[in-house]
């Protein structure tokens, strides 16, 4: 088969097209034919050398894909509803980044009702995310107010349409006025451009000094001290990602008097049995917005897989609103 490898840490132009044997299944897997590739931050780190896959895990990047069923278990295929040839995209570790790729069945989704797999490919690894810290670990409420930093982004577009679909308010930072309005146009009810605001002094003056209930962070650094200042009583920080830096400092008794929770999650390293819950879940609970039209995927450009390293460049620059995929037919 075709896949995308990283020839050596660097810059996107290490990415190239390879050879490599297919995947087999084993035990409770399934084989994709891969149509379409989503591209994640997560990706790049790999391809820079910062984020190996788990032990076991191909080296191949991509961490969701959408295609068929060529082959796989049957008695867990026959578990979970599916059949071969069935349409269906997936959360992975590692090897999404191919023409074919294997997955655990638990963690394979229908396509949803009026999606091609271009567009489903871009689906698994924000959805995943968001569910399993922003409703699982948060526990967000309707009527509640989410923060989210970097509305714009994969995990930003995904998180304000679930988050809003299911009756929550949705506050946002993006870094222009034009993503600012893309965010408002998917539902976000306030955006705030980070680069000519500070995000928390804007929170505060927004809510009358109250603040947000949660907040979805992928920057940490700097951002943390201001995120405490700008929670309410009982909020909830989530910290995702750390693009702005691994050190933070913070006022602790803003932490006691607010009886605040700080909290984080990676994603990629957890057991099958973790994201299959989180499967089940959105299956239940999110792909039927996803049936009505209530939430959207968010595709800003869609590559031929030969220009993985184009789609890398592009989403280092920031320019993008939504996500970025490969397509392999």
């Amino acid at each position: 088969m075709q896949a995308v490898e990283i020839s050596a840490y660097g810059a996107p132009e290490v990415l190239r097209l390879c050879e490599r044997a297919q995947p087999q299944p084993g035990a409770g897997e399934l084989l994709i034919r891969v149509r379409a590739s989503g591209v994640n931050r997560p990706d790049v780190l790999q391809r820079r050398g910062h984020y190996p896959p788990p032990p076991g895990v191909s080296d191949i990047p991509g961490l969701e894909v959408a295609g068929v069923i060529e082959a796989g278990d049957a008695a867990a295929l026959a578990a979970a509803g599916f059949q071969m040839g069935d349409r269906v995209c997936a959360l992975v570790a590692g090897g999404g980044y191919a023409q074919y790729c294997v997955a655990p069945v638990a963690q394979c989704l229908p396509l949803p009702a009026g999606l091609d797999e271009v567009a489903a490919a871009s689906l698994p690894e924000t959805f995943f995310t968001v569910w399993s810290n922003v409703f699982d670990r948060a526990r967000l409420q309707p009527g509640e107010i989410l923060l989210v930093q970097g509305g714009s982004s994969g995990i930003g577009v995904a998180a304000i349409q679930i988050a809003t679909a299911r009756g929550a308010r949705v506050w946002v930072t993006a870094g222009s006025d034009a993503k600012c309005a893309a965010c408002m146009a998917l539902g976000a009810e306030h955006a705030i451009n980070y680069k000519t605001q500070d995000f928390s002094l804007a929170v505060r003056e927004l809510s009358g000094g109250r603040g947000v209930d949660v907040i979805l962070d992928m920057v940490a650094g700097s951002y943390v001290a201001r995120e405490v200042e700008c929670l309410a009583e009982d909020g909830r920080l989530l910290i995702i990602a750390v693009q702005g830096g691994v050190q933070a400092e913070f006022n602790a008794a803003l932490l006691l008097r607010r009886r605040l929770h700080i909290t984080g999650s990676t994603l990629r390293a957890r057991p099958p049995a973790f994201k299959a819950a989180i499967a089940a879940a959105l299956r239940e609970q999110v792909w039927p917005l996803l049936a009505q039209g209530r939430v959207k995927p968010v595709l800003y450009r869609v590559f031929d897989a030969a220009q993985a390293g184009a789609a890398h460049a592009l989403m280092e620059s920031s320019q993008h609103v939504g996500k970025l995929v490969l397509r392999w037919d």
